[in-house]
């Protein structure tokens, strides 16, 4: 594979080592792979493959198969100490790519348009710089290769299957290569860094009949759409403004010609927030405006309600120490963009509900060279000078952590 550099002169790269940058054509060949055969959630067998055969390789120790596709591989430091674990997402999504590289995906209708095949190329980056460099950390590093974050979720099963323990996680962290931030800047944030996900499905029953006889139905539209509108109060006036939160109705189907009253209208939706005071909160007030608005119409309901991910909360010790070390690294004067916060949602939350961790975003948007689409995009791409940037913090936070 040719590789062309994409270095961006207005970065100054001085503070990433010089084995580090070595490594920079070696970070784009892999990530340009895995681009090149995107696989979709617990169906990642290409990628789980080309990740073990680079470990095995390296002679590091590695396990397969964990929640189907996951991996997880262990480096021991030549000094005693804790454990931190470094977690990359490795799936794709259902989107057919437009970009025109000599990289594309190569199977259709499916593309790497979150950065996943960045994070797996700057995972097996650090993996291969520690195994090399074992006398200069203490402990033992966990790097966990995730399956199915864009959905159903990974991290919860490999959580299950043990991934945190025999050794013990003392402490996990992960990035996202982020086209909101400019290559060249970190958002990291103790607390509330992405939101809760949670989701629902309403099927508004009522009785259709004659559009000139409206007196004879219960207008299934007419229902739901005052229940869409009473979903918005729920935010507005029962949650408290100093706590950001979100309900989106996204879909709403009802109706089959312009002269018949409908019967029945389905609607879904999602909800975010930060607060994890707000779980249960939320779906309860929903549930409960929903069956007012319908008993007040004498129609009935059917509702499905079901959370995805809790929110991302960060560690302030762990999150202290990845700002140190972005601050070297990035080394500019917006650097470090400390309050970045995103309603996105991220199953990296289950494994910071069970250890301290921080997860942080890495920039990697470059209009200059047209790569500043946004995340889910058939266009999306990223500066892949941003690989060996988060090689360079990983490596560091390891350094620094015990």
């Amino acid at each position: 594979m040719v590789f062309t550099s994409s270095f961006s002169s207005s970065i100054d790269l001085k503070q990433i080592r010089l084995e580090i940058r070595s490594l920079q054509a070696d970070l784009v060949a892999w990530r340009r792979e895995i681009h090149q055969r995107p696989e979709l959630g617990f169906k990642e067998q290409i990628t789980a493959d080309f990740i073990s055969k680079k470990l095995a390789e390296w002679n590091i120790e590695h396990e397969t198969e964990i929640a189907k596709t996951g991996i997880v591989a262990t480096i021991t430091g030549d000094h005693p100490g804790k454990v931190l674990a470094i977690r990359a997402d490795m799936d794709a999504l259902p989107i057919q790519e437009e970009n025109e590289v000599a990289y594309r995906s190569l199977h259709d209708g499916k593309m790497h348009a979150c950065g996943h095949d960045g994070h797996v190329a700057i995972a097996l980056g650090t993996a291969y710089y520690l195994n090399r460099h074992r006398q200069y950390f203490s402990g033992i590093v966990k790097f966990i290769f995730q399956p199915a974050e864009e959905g159903p979720g990974g991290a919860k099963p490999m959580i299950e299957a043990g991934v945190l323990k025999n050794p013990d996680v003392d402490a996990i962290i992960g990035l996202h290569l982020w086209n909101n931030l400019p290559l060249g800047q970190v958002g990291v944030r103790s607390g509330a860094l992405m939101a809760a996900v949670e989701c629902f499905r309403c099927k508004i029953l009522g009785k259709g009949g004659h559009g000139a006889m409206p007196h004879q139905t219960k207008d299934a539209i007419v229902i739901g759409s005052q229940v869409v509108n009473a979903l918005q109060t729920i935010v507005a006036r029962n949650v408290n403004p100093l706590d950001a939160a979100v309900v989106t109705v996204g879909e709403f189907h009802a109706g089959t010609a312009l002269n018949v009253i409908a019967d029945t209208a389905q609607m879904s939706g999602t909800v975010r927030y930060f607060n994890p005071k707000l779980e249960a909160f939320i779906g309860e007030r929903i549930e409960n405006t929903i069956a007012g608005v319908c008993q007040s119409h004498g129609a009935k309901y059917k509702l499905d309600y079901w959370q995805l991910y809790p929110p991302v909360i960060n560690n302030s010790r762990i999150t202290e120490l990845v700002r140190s070390v972005a601050v070297d690294v990035v080394e500019t004067p917006i650097g470090v963009v400390p309050e970045c916060q995103t309603m996105g949602g991220e199953d990296m939350s289950f494994f910071l509900n069970k250890v301290p961790g921080c997860y942080f975003f890495l920039g990697a948007a470059n209009p200059d060279k047209g790569l500043a689409y946004p995340h889910h995009h058939p266009r999306f791409d990223f500066d892949e000078t941003a690989l060996s940037m988060g090689v360079e913090i990983f490596v560091r936070c390891v350094e620094q952590f015990n």
